[in-house]
């Protein structure tokens, strides 16, 4: 059993960030400011298996990082508009959506909206047009490039990330959301078969940066739904880390049911239950996304 170092700083420990996290709402005077990247990191949300937690990382970093000082943009990518329900932002047929500004070409600006609450957060959500968009795309010229030409027509200089949730598959919306990025950020559930399609995800990550896409890169890994019960979720943590390396978060983020509850009030785990393990571990992963910025 491996003993960890005491800290130096009292307050950098599990229960001091829980009372960190837990005061993290309330007002801005008591909430620490994260360094701000020299300019906005587009960071898409990828993982071809679904329930892995990519709209739910989506969003609880987007929500942590605007609670410290960022300006944060979600696209929601997914027809299912999961990432638009938990940031409560109306996403019903008919509205202006993504997929306007994919499929119309519509100036990505008419369609963002800020989140009621959280200053400095804002969305362009997804209409259940977005099932359509998939077949509407392929006939259409530089169909891969659709979301990245939208967003280069965003003036971006007043954010800090933009944080593109794809749907669960590696079709056309998957990779316009890869060649629009500059990082992915890969959440992996803590289970067996989540391995299991990653291989799939790596290789589609290499053919867009071979011919779409040069910039693109695996910056960070993210480790959800950890069972600490269980042997198998430390083996696959222990796996990744071994495989990937630094590009892996240090934070793990726990099973919890106020991560699952939070999307039906229409809110985050950050703000629904912020003392929450799911809240803090969060709070912590989005700590250390803020923080790599300075060296990235």
């Amino acid at each position: 059993m491996v003993v960890p170092d005491v800290p130096a700083n009292t307050a950098d420990t599990p229960i001091g960030r829980a009372a960190e996290a837990a005061i993290g709402v309330r007002g801005s005077a008591e909430r620490a400011l994260w360094p701000r990247p020299q300019r906005c990191r587009i960071m898409t949300m990828a993982n071809q298996k679904g329930g892995v937690g990519k709209t739910t990382t989506a969003v609880n970093l987007a929500a942590s990082l605007s609670q410290h000082g960022s300006r944060v943009l979600v696209v929601d990518l997914d027809p299912q508009g999961n990432a638009s329900t938990a940031l409560d932002v109306e996403h019903h047929v008919g509205m202006q959506s993504v997929y306007n500004a994919l499929v119309e070409e519509r100036p990505l600006s008419e369609v963002i909206t800020a989140v009621a609450g959280m200053p400095g957060l804002f969305c362009a959500p997804a209409t259940i047009d977005l099932a359509g968009a998939e077949i509407e795309l392929v006939p259409m010229v530089a169909r891969e490039s659709r979301l990245s030409r939208a967003i280069d027509q965003l003036d971006v200089s007043s954010l800090d990330y933009v944080l593109i949730d794809c749907p669960p598959s590696l079709g056309l919306l998957t990779v316009n959301a890869l060649v629009a990025a500059e990082e992915v950020l890969i959440p992996i559930q803590c289970e067996y078969y989540a391995l299991e399609g990653l291989e799939q995800l790596l290789r589609t990550v290499e053919l867009v940066r071979g011919h779409l896409n040069g910039r693109l890169r695996i910056s960070t890994i993210l480790l959800t739904m950890y069972d600490g019960r269980t042997r198998l979720a430390t083996q696959v943590a222990e796996d990744v880390r071994a495989h990937f390396g630094d590009v892996v978060l240090q934070t793990i983020i726990p099973r919890s049911v106020r991560v699952s509850e939070a999307p039906s009030y229409g809110q985050t785990v950050i703000t629904y239950d912020p003392s929450s393990s799911g809240a803090v571990a969060y709070a912590e992963a989005a700590r250390e996304l803020a923080y790599r910025s300075v060296t990235a």
